[in-house]
């Protein structure tokens, strides 16, 4: 069998590309610029993540996904060539499989319109799997037991939550909160309170270096450069980690209702087991401070952020790729 296998985390903010034996391959932010005159692609991924919000009139840079599901669907496909391409390098004789991890929320179109992509972007054969299936499995969840396990996948632009039970979903939610949603709180919270305009890319290094899920006993504070509003000049402002909490406070609520509303959802016997075992928060928003002590605070069940939490989804379609027959029955959405 010469049929390569390429398991791919399709996220709003970030691609992986998990192939067996090698691991990942590719961790690229999830960003296509093109050409506006002859709609031509110019660059995919870290070198198109440069140019946004930075692009003369010619060129629009932009995120074809969006909330975890396809907004551009040309885009997306070229997109996805192009990681397809550069995962398996140089000359090609067949076409590979490909299986992409997709939100569990998603309606049967949005699941069309993935696999459509996935096969015009040069697959043999398209699979799609449940977002919080994969992490779990990439978290190394032993999902075919008969007891039960919940996972929290947290990215760009999904929540999943779901527990699951002899390689099934028993109960999940899916919400379409995420980390861009975080960084447009900020934008938005530093432009209401200190009359301040400052970009996505700003907003997310914020968040990265002082945004808590909880309030900090020892405040963190971070020089931010942005435009004033009311002069139009560039100006620098001090922003402290209780404004991110403050800012992004409403995000977290909505994910922390989702948590409670599967766990109101999961049968009393699979409920004790959580309760035993614990959370396990994969994504890479969840690593966001003190995100595991705010839901072990607003449930009452210990969480754990797992090991690699932003790489669990890649993984887990790796793992499924390579033992794909046994996994077929149970878990596979095909074509």
């Amino acid at each position: 069998m010469f049929h390569k296998k390429i398991g791919i985390d399709l996220g709003t903010t970030n691609v992986l590309v998990h192939t067996p034996k090698k691991g990942i391959v590719i961790n690229e932010p999830s960003v296509v610029a093109i050409s506006v005159a002859d709609k031509k692609v110019l660059a995919v991924g870290n070198e198109a993540k440069e140019m946004l919000g930075r692009t003369p009139d010619t060129i629009i840079a932009s995120r074809p996904l969006k909330d975890g599901v396809i907004a551009d669907y040309r885009t997306t496909e070229a997109m996805l060539r192009y990681f397809i391409n550069k995962a398996l390098g140089g000359v090609r004789i067949f076409r590979p499989e490909v299986m992409v991890a997709v939100p569990a929320g998603i309606t049967s179109t949005e699941r069309r319109a993935v696999i459509d992509a996935t096969l015009a972007a040069g697959a043999r054969a398209a699979y799609i799997i449940k977002e919080p299936v994969a992490a779990a499995i990439g978290a190394n969840i032993p999902i075919g037991n008969a007891s039960g396990h919940m996972i929290i996948d947290i990215g760009g632009g999904t929540s999943e939550i779901a527990v699951i039970s002899l390689g099934g979903v028993v109960a999940c939610n899916s919400v379409r909160i995420g980390g861009n949603k975080f960084d447009a709180a900020i934008m938005e919270d530093i432009r209401k309170k200190y009359g301040l305009a400052i970009g996505e890319r700003t907003a997310e290094e914020i968040k990265i270096t002082i945004g808590s899920a909880l309030y900090l006993e020892e405040k963190l504070i971070m020089q931010v450069r942005g435009r004033d509003i009311i002069s139009g000049l560039p100006k620098t402002i001090t922003v402290t980690s209780d404004d991110v909490t403050n800012a992004i406070s409403h995000e977290l609520d909505g994910i922390v209702s989702a948590v409670k509303s599967v766990l109101q959802d999961t049968p009393p016997e699979l409920a004790a087991d959580v309760i035993d075992r614990g959370i396990i928060m994969s994504g890479g928003t969840s690593l966001l401070r003190n995100f595991d002590q705010l839901i072990t605070r607003a449930t009452g069940i210990t969480a754990y952020i797992a090991d690699e939490a932003l790489l669990c989804v890649a993984k887990g379609t790796g793992i499924v790729l390579e033992n794909l027959d046994a996994y077929k029955r149970s878990i596979l959405a095909t074509k």
